[in-house]
């Protein structure tokens, strides 16, 4: 059963996670408007609720998510689904997930 709710693409950002009391450098492994697959050493664990910055290229700030919750862990992956995400960075998002759809298409012309 696929519980995927948005489309998904392999885009590696530079991201910083807030789960404690400090913010840890992280790198996306996919991204989605609804998501991300993370790696990083911060600690966490299922339903955790961390902050999440991700550095989009070409934009003057990092994208904020005030809530993001871990949904599972893997070593030093884990996946975050988005919660509550204002509309500008969901604009963002979406304007990169597409962004990144096009590059990857043309490059199979």
């Amino acid at each position: 059963m696929e519980r995927r709710q948005h489309r998904r693409v392999p885009a590696q950002l530079q991201g910083f996670l807030l789960g404690n009391s400090h913010e840890i450098e992280a790198v996306t492994l996919d991204l989605s408007v609804g998501g991300a697959r993370f790696d990083c050493d911060l600690e966490v664990y299922p339903g955790k609720l961390i902050r999440v910055r991700l550095v989009i290229p070409g934009a003057e700030e990092p994208v904020s998510i005030d809530e993001g919750r871990v949904q599972w862990v893997e070593g030093d992956t884990f996946g975050v689904s988005f919660q509550n995400v204002g509309p500008s960075e969901l604009d963002e998002l979406e304007q990169l997930i597409s962004e990144f759809e096009e590059t990857e298409d043309g490059g199979h012309a």
